[in-house]
């Protein structure tokens, strides 16, 4: 094949798997320009205000280990829901409220609000913070790890 007819299929298969599983007219794509991404600068600035050890955790190294999560989280403003929430805007919001996600009973039954405690708590072991969670990950024990995943998360889908 011709690299052009290559590219415009891999681009057609990609649009198909972004609307899989998804109501006629929810293919997630935004009917708005997105926003340009954040300068270092403000990521910076964001970070700063987060408790410690967040504030001075490597970002770079929360982006790489957060691609583990991309698997089955968006934190894109308005992304859609996967195998798990889309987290954006979640810090801040009771556990278990994102819209149209079929959350455990296991954690709807939970009453915690997500801050970076709550989150390094869930990255070390779902399983063990909420007995019941459909969310199959092990966890992530190294705390220098969760410690940058949980900043990288805060900086870059903050609270709402």
């Amino acid at each position: 094949m011709r690299p052009l007819v290559v590219t415009s299929l891999v681009c057609s298969l990609a649009a198909l798997l972004a609307a899989c599983g998804k109501p006629a007219g929810q293919s997630g794509e935004a009917s708005a320009p997105a926003a340009p991404a954040p300068t270092l600068e403000q990521l910076k600035a964001a970070q700063a205000k987060l408790p410690a050890p967040y504030n001075t955790a490597d970002l770079e190294n929360g982006k790489a280990k957060f691609a583990m999560c991309s698997s089955c989280h968006t934190i894109t403003p308005g992304g859609p829901n996967m195998t798990g929430p889309n987290l954006y805007g979640v810090a801040g919001t009771k556990v278990a409220a994102v819209p149209n996600y079929n959350f455990s009973d296991a954690l709807r039954a939970q009453t915690f609000t997500w801050d970076a405690q709550h989150f390094d708590q869930w990255i070390s072991n779902p399983r063990a913070m909420v007995p019941g969670t459909k969310m199959t990950y092990a966890g992530m024990q190294d705390a220098k790890d969760r410690a940058d995943v949980v900043a990288y998360l805060l900086v870059n889908a903050p609270p709402q």
